[in-house]
């Protein structure tokens, strides 16, 4: 077991009953530039609170070449207002390219894969530079994600991977938005309760948990990232 892979269970354990904001001045106290945030712009809450924890801090944001256009402007308004560097990755091949080698509708088709090529692989790439990364994962959103640790090691990468809002619930999130004025993606007020790609993503039913909306009908709740 690394050094650092030591520290994250460590600090997992530590920090299980610290705030959000605590546990995301732990992460900037101790890897400073070498911390980043990971954000689908559904909401910029986890940026909002880790631009508290470490003004400017990288936010990272994955252009599946596939969002709304509601994800898009989220993610431009959140670089412009808040005290955050939002970083672009892209896919190395652009919808169309991907298009002429898979065929098109490759999400419809092989969903695991187009989520590879478009989000996992790029966000590999980008993770590169940092020792640590934070994430808005929640306990609450679905079963896959009940284990969530606040800290933990993410072992496909080698990296510390950071959750500070893995305890909250969506009221949390609700009141944290309130309080503070966070920007929210429009799509969460009009029936959407996740956000992903267009093609790949509905509005949620009555019952439904935050995540039914996403793979709908294909067996499919995670892109890979955290898995």
């Amino acid at each position: 077991m690394t050094d650092l892979e030591q520290l994250a269970l460590r600090a997992g354990r530590e920090l299980e009953d610290a705030t959000a904001l605590e546990i995301l001045q732990w992460a900037a106290g101790t890897f400073g530039s070498r911390f980043c945030v990971t954000s689908s712009m559904e909401d910029a809450v986890v940026a909002h609170l880790a631009s508290r924890a470490l003004p400017g801090v990288d936010v990272v944001f994955l252009d599946t070449g596939y969002h709304f256009p509601e994800t898009i402007g989220t993610r431009d308004a959140v670089a412009a207002v808040m005290d955050v560097n939002v970083i672009t990755l892209t896919p190395r091949r652009t919808v169309a390219e991907q298009d002429a080698a898979y065929g098109p509708r490759l999400h419809d088709r092989d969903p695991d894969r187009c989520c590879a090529l478009r989000k996992v692989e790029p966000l590999e790439r980008g993770l590169a530079a940092y020792d640590a990364w934070a994430t808005g994962l929640r306990r609450d959103e679905s079963l896959t994600r009940a284990g969530t640790p606040v800290v933990g090691w993410d072992a496909r990468r080698g990296k510390v991977k950071i959750a500070p809002i893995a305890r909250w619930t969506q009221d949390d999130v609700e009141a944290y938005v309130a309080d503070h004025g966070v920007l929210t993606n429009p799509l969460l007020m009009d029936g959407y309760a996740s956000v992903g790609c267009a093609p790949c993503t509905r509005r949620v039913l009555e019952g439904e948990d935050a995540r039914a909306g996403r793979w709908a009908g294909l067996g499919k709740t995670e892109c890979g990232i955290h898995t």
